[in-house]
């Protein structure tokens, strides 16, 4: 009988939810990467896709979101919610889900998207599965949440088979952003959740958005420099740095090198750290587990530097190179120099010959 009573429960819950974060009335890339991915699941459950949008004064942002692939944006405006905080955001979240039942809600798992899933699935009392990479739909129409596990040497698929809404979190650039059609239309609907001073577990006192020194960050460039544990020394970075400045990219690291305290956890590529997505991804003394391959392995080209032949990494490489990175590296750097030279040289030579 019990059984009966949970199936008769989740025969209520219909749709595919999609938080939307966003900041200076733009959406955050994962979120949008989700809603692609969002849109795919909707359409395998022949259902409506929807976008939650908390915040202030974001009519228009709601408006522009439809255009990635959403049937409708739910809003909830108030002066309370132009930031992210997390009692109110749970509370709000938690009221709405309560109201319309969405079978699944997906989450960036960002800072705020991790807080946010995480207090919601205890307040809820349903599973969350956390860093997806991959999602099917079972033969029971169960979300198949599939992750990493073992450290990346295997995946586990997860099901929540007795509760609802299913949900799940997923790194940015684990999925491709869709395009955005502005002639595509849908529905704003416009949600009111009664908040008050007590509801605010925090308060502002200052925002200043951190900007990393050094140019760009790796999720955002098209070009990501990457050292390993075969630098053997921090001070080696200095010299892929310049490397990524004449390819106009950013540099990253492994977990090995992370963790020897060379550089900030923040340029870690792998399964806990962050996953780019660049068109050339550069490898230098990166022998390749599993672990960061699950961060990586999705680039357009991807180049390896290593005097070990037998690196796992070569395995998906496009190109390799088996050599010294201590010679390797500072060719490239003093090639790149000269071709930018004589481009340079090219270039002001037309207006003289012109004259």
């Amino acid at each position: 009988m019990t059984d009966v009573h949970v199936l008769e429960d989740k025969s209520h819950f219909h749709g595919v939810w999609v938080f939307l974060e966003h900041r200076r009335q733009g959406l955050r890339d994962v979120s949008v990467q989700l809603i692609g991915e969002g849109r795919r699941i909707s359409d395998l459950r022949n259902t409506v896709l929807t976008g939650v949008l908390l915040g202030n004064r974001v009519d228009v942002l709601a408006t522009y979101a439809l255009g990635y692939g959403l049937d409708r944006v739910i809003v909830v405006d108030d002066p309370l919610l132009e930031i992210y905080r997390s009692r109110p955001y749970a509370q709000v979240m938690a009221q709405l889900i309560r109201r319309h039942k969405p079978e699944i809600v997906l989450y960036g798992a960002s800072k705020n998207g991790r807080d946010l899933g995480g207090r919601l699935h205890a307040i809820l009392e349903t599973g969350l599965a956390a860093d997806c990479v991959k999602f099917d739909i079972d033969a029971e129409g169960n979300l198949d949440m599939i992750r990493p596990s073992f450290g990346g040497k295997s995946l586990a698929h997860i099901l929540c088979k007795k509760h609802r809404p299913q949900m799940a979190s997923v790194r940015r650039n684990v999925f491709i952003a869709p395009p955005h059609d502005p002639s595509r239309t849908g529905e704003v609907v416009h949600e009111s959740v009664e908040l008050g001073p007590s509801d605010v577990d925090a308060t502002l006192v200052d925002f200043q958005e951190f900007v990393r020194e050094g140019g760009l960050r790796p999720e955002e460039a098209d070009v990501v420099v990457s050292g390993g544990y075969g630098l053997r020394d921090p001070k080696a970075f200095a010299m892929l740095q310049e490397l990524a400045d004449l390819l106009g990219g950013a540099i990253a690291a492994s977990r090995k090198a992370v963790d020897s305290g060379w550089v900030p956890k923040m340029l870690q590529v792998g399964q806990t750290g962050m996953t780019v997505r660049p068109k050339l991804y550069l490898a230098v003394g990166i022998s390749g587990a599993v672990q960061h391959l699950a961060g990586m392995q999705e680039s357009k080209k991807i180049v390896v530097i290593n005097i070990d032949p037998k690196a796992p990494l070569f395995e998906i490489a496009d190109y390799g190179i088996v050599g010294d990175l201590f010679e390797v590296v500072p060719e490239m750097i003093g090639q790149l120099k000269v071709l930018k030279a004589g481009a340079s040289g090219a270039r002001t030579a037309v207006p003289a010959a012109a004259h």
